[in-house]
């Protein structure tokens, strides 16, 4: 098995604490701004996972229509 190498290591760990503090900074917040902010990130997770989702699905439309199709019927007159 491979080890990571330090870079990846500290970039995993920074990203973990990063995440994981900010859940915790949370609960000092005023209950406004957490309710706005918690909004704000809700609406943007389902925005972006909502893209990336269509993004994916168009992308196999344009792949399958781009080629031959995949019937073998003469079309001889």
């Amino acid at each position: 098995m491979r080890k990571r190498d330090l870079r990846t290591r500290c970039l995993r760990f920074v990203a973990a604490v990063a995440v994981g503090g900010s859940a915790f900074q949370l609960s000092g917040c005023d209950p406004a701004v957490r309710e706005s902010l918690l909004t704000g990130l809700e609406e943007t997770t389902s925005a972006l996972s909502s893209a990336l989702i269509s993004a994916f699905f168009i992308s196999l439309e344009n792949n399958s229509s781009s080629g031959d199709p995949l019937t073998t019927t003469s079309q001889n007159p």
